[in-house]
């Protein structure tokens, strides 16, 4: 999601723009048994990195499986809602996506990956000043938002068992997807000399959607062109996965590929459609991919039916978060808390 309340000037492919604005700033099932055989063609980092893909799975440095399940806070705009993250973590979550920008600097984002420890979250931080690059004015590149993360070195050093480095929302929108592949590997190298080591999370372009294929296209080679082989593909799932072919179709591009991905961002609906909310949650859920629901509270704009929770309030879910939450396969029936925290391993 982007944070103005804009509307994109190009419509592509039945894709209108996405509008978020920020104020002021049952019993439990199953988890699905995940991919037990790595990609042949590819490498995993050694065990004991922190956080890492093996083959199409996420896996802690012990080996365990980790299957995402969490919703995105709006940080950087709501920075007086402290009680999100033991929310967040009361109504199931193992993850939680952070939304950062640039300006917040190291003392903060220690403090953020802080808070995400204590409340045993996988903290997922991601740089929101990318979103919609080409598109929208003022978004930073790839290249910018790899500084900004080498900036933090200081503090994202010791913390691989804890934290995934998104590099930046959303990085492209609809006018020219083709510099996606390079810029994304050139901002994963950044990463990489400067000798952060990392699970890291990168966004489709397409305003996240991917619908150009271009991710999905190029993500073999962008695994490869990570020394570390340690790079998860996040696509955005609104409008344009509005059936469950669509869904279904995309993940199994990277299930055949032995690629891994994970649902970085999702709705219920949006200004471009009727989203498969639950085809996404229940293929998820019987293929072993994690996903991030958009978002905790704070909406607006005329997105306000994006929050999962009305007025940053656990007790008062709205519909959409009634269903990510509590609903079937949903976070609290399917999460499971990371090992590193003292979770069960799983089955």
């Amino acid at each position: 999601m982007r944070k103005p309340a804009v509307i994109v000037g190009a419509v592509s492919a039945a894709l209108i723009a996405f509008a978020f604005a920020a104020a002021a700033q049952p019993a439990r099932s199953e988890q699905s048994e995940p991919s037990a055989q790595p990609r042949q063609s590819r490498q995993s980092p050694q065990d004991g990195v922190g956080l890492h893909v093996s083959g199409r799975n996420i896996v802690e440095a012990n080996g365990n499986s980790f299957v995402m399940r969490g919703v995105s806070h709006p940080y950087a705009w709501k920075k007086e809602q402290r009680r999100s993250f033991a929310d967040i973590k009361q109504l199931g979550a193992n993850s939680v996506r952070v939304v950062l920008t640039s300006d917040i600097g190291a003392d903060e984002v220690s403090d953020v990956i802080s808070t995400c420890k204590q409340h045993r979250l996988i903290c997922v931080l991601e740089n929101h000043d990318t979103t919609g690059y080409g598109d929208n004015d003022g978004a930073i590149t790839l290249d910018e938002a790899a500084g900004y993360w080498t900036g933090l070195k200081s503090v994202l050093a010791g913390q691989e068992d804890y934290v995934v480095v998104n590099i930046g929302n959303e990085p492209y929108g609809n006018s020219d997807t083709s510099g996606w592949a390079a810029a994304t590997s050139g901002a994963i190298r950044k990463l990489r000399d400067a000798g952060l080591k990392h699970l890291i999370m990168v966004d489709g372009p397409n305003w996240g959607q991917d619908w150009s294929g271009i991710m999905r296209g190029n993500a073999a080679s962008v695994l490869d062109s990570d020394p570390q082989r340690n790079i998860v593909f996040s696509v955005h799932m609104y409008g344009v996965y509005d059936t469950a072919s669509k869904v279904t179709d995309y993940y199994d591009a990277f299930q055949s590929a032995g690629l891994p991905l994970v649902v970085g961002e999702f709705g219920w609906k949006h200004t471009d459609g009727d989203v498969d909310e639950d085809t996404i949650i229940n293929e998820a859920q019987s293929r072993g991919i994690g996903y991030l629901g958009w978002s905790w509270s704070g909406n607006s704009g005329g997105v306000e039916y994006l929050d999962t929770a009305i007025g940053f309030d656990a007790g008062r879910l709205t519909s959409w978060g009634g269903r990510l939450f509590n609903g079937a396969n949903g976070i609290r029936a399917t999460s499971k808390e990371a090992t590193v925290y003292g979770g069960s391993a799983a089955d």
